[in-house]
């Protein structure tokens, strides 16, 4: 059985992966992990649900020198919900390495952001614009850069941030590895290839995993107006633990989610109109289970890292080809099985010939649940409707669950340093530099990791103990 055991990967990564239960290595990091390692510019054709952020996220973490405190890897991710979920996993993979990684992105307060990259930060994670902005303005160093992820680049250069991404290449030191991956290699992904690339490895993932075999594909043909009606009936029918809608814009997911909260569905919506904060929350209480239903446009394809959705619905077929993978690669994931079913009207018929083509097969139709299907599984629906779901764990759980933040109401004003911490700490008692985490130190508070179950002990230690001549309040981070 291929384990990640068999990558020179140091104890501090494998320990992370175990807790993480990461055990067996997918298709793509088989590929990708031993060239990242060895330092060779790849252009990985892969679609999302693959496993590709483990793909680069590890040999990133391993690469990276933990001394160095100026950026050495920079992730592009088309969206800041994809740009968020990278940032977790490179901190999560990375977290007994004390990798500090860094998440910017539009619509979050550049101030904020710009304190944020003053710390000591190993990886970077953005979304063009913002990243760009960052470097015209100083607050981003870019001379130790040494790694270069473009993450999703097809969707990245279908929004338009081609330019902006070329802008960036052109500020990175020239003796960096270069890595793209895409679910499609358009000509703008083989320009950059070209271009900015030196003699990169191509990996693909094979078109038969395109849209992967574990789910299955279904389509039923419907009127415009009785979308709405089949809807119920669909999910009355499938009775799903979490389920994605998909709709084509923002106006049609907010009347759908109006419709289904009068309808008693446990249901959220998530669009880009939504404030940022709010996207966030609806997200993380999805990832959670803390709702059943999630209506939403494409923003959403992206970032989405749930192991357990059973069931996406495209109420709206899109119009882009690469968006119904995107889309109905949010089920089977991580081994699991999963069904996309797509609602397809007569003024569809040429988008569906484009995806069949595009995804290897006929999509099979379908027939609509008969009325005494959905009578007979109606009292089943309702009484699931009324259960509340047991929450689910994020997948980080394990990996946390030994660590305790720590917060000290002392920080820059105070003249207090990294070395300031961890100087005090190690001399409590059975506390060492391994137990000692990521370190971030803000004006006015500092937040500590403590790891291997020693937080209590530290907490209880510094409350009589002084950082640098100074008595400092101690408590558990509320975050």
């Amino acid at each position: 059985m291929n384990k990640f055991n068999q990558y020179e990967l140091s104890a501090d990564i494998k320990r992370a992966l175990s807790d993480l239960h990461f055990h067996t290595p997918t298709e793509v990091q088989q590929k990708v992990i031993p060239k990242a390692l060895q330092k060779q510019d790849l252009v990985v054709k892969s679609q999302t649900g693959s496993g590709k952020t483990a793909s680069f996220g590890i040999p990133i973490c391993e690469l990276i020198d933990w001394e160095e405190n100026k950026p050495q890897a920079l992730i592009l991710t088309p969206t800041r919900e994809l740009a968020t979920q990278v940032k977790e996993d490179i901190s999560n993979i990375g977290r007994y390495k004390r990798i500090k990684a860094a998440a910017i992105y539009g619509k979050h307060p550049f101030n904020k952001q710009r304190l944020e990259l003053k710390q000591k930060t190993h990886v970077v994670v953005g979304t063009p614009g913002r990243v760009f902005d960052h470097i015209e303005k100083g607050t981003l160093a870019t001379e130790k850069i040494k790694y270069l992820i473009i993450d999703e680049a097809d969707e990245m250069f279908n929004m338009g941030f081609i330019d902006q991404v070329e802008a960036i290449i052109k500020k990175l030191p020239k003796s960096r590895v270069t890595s793209i991956f895409s679910a499609t290699i358009p000509d703008d992904v083989d320009n950059l290839r070209q271009k900015y690339m030196q003699s990169p490895v191509e990996i693909e993932i094979t078109k038969s995993s395109l849209a992967t075999e574990k789910i299955e594909h279904t389509l039923i043909k419907v009127d415009e107006h009785d979308k709405l009606s089949l809807l119920k009936h669909v999910t009355i029918a499938e009775n799903p633990d979490s389920c994605i809608i998909f709709c084509s814009t923002q106006e049609k997911v907010d009347n759908l989610f109006r419709q289904l909260k009068q309808a008693n569905y446990p249901c959220e919506k998530i669009h880009g109109g939504l404030y940022q904060k709010d996207r966030f929350n609806v997200m993380n209480r999805f990832k959670r289970g803390q709702f059943r239903y999630l209506i939403a446009t494409d923003v959403a394809a992206r970032g989405i890292d749930i192991d357990n959705i059973s069931l996406v619905i495209n109420y709206d077929l899109p119009t882009e080809k690469e968006s119904y993978v995107h889309r109905t690669g949010r089920t089977g994931r991580a081994g699991k099985t999963g069904k996309a079913i797509s609602f397809v009207t007569r003024y569809d018929s040429r988008h569906l010939q484009d995806i069949e083509r595009y995804i290897g097969f006929s999509i099979p139709n379908k027939q609509a649940p008969t009325r005494k299907v959905v009578q007979n599984l109606k009292a089943d629906f309702e009484k699931k409707m009324k259960t509340i779901p047991v929450e689910k764990k994020d997948k980080s759980t394990e990996l946390n669950k030994n660590i305790m933040k720590l917060y000290f109401n002392g920080g820059k004003k105070k003249k207090l340093r990294p070395i300031d911490f961890v100087g005090t700490l190690t001399n409590i008692p059975d506390i060492t530099a391994e137990d000692i985490g990521i370190i971030t130190i803000q004006d006015h508070c500092t937040y500590v990791d403590i790891l291997n179950g020693k937080g209590p002990h530290v907490l209880k230690e510094m409350k009589t103990k002084t950082i640098k001549g100074k008595q400092l309040k101690v408590h558990k981070a509320k975050t």
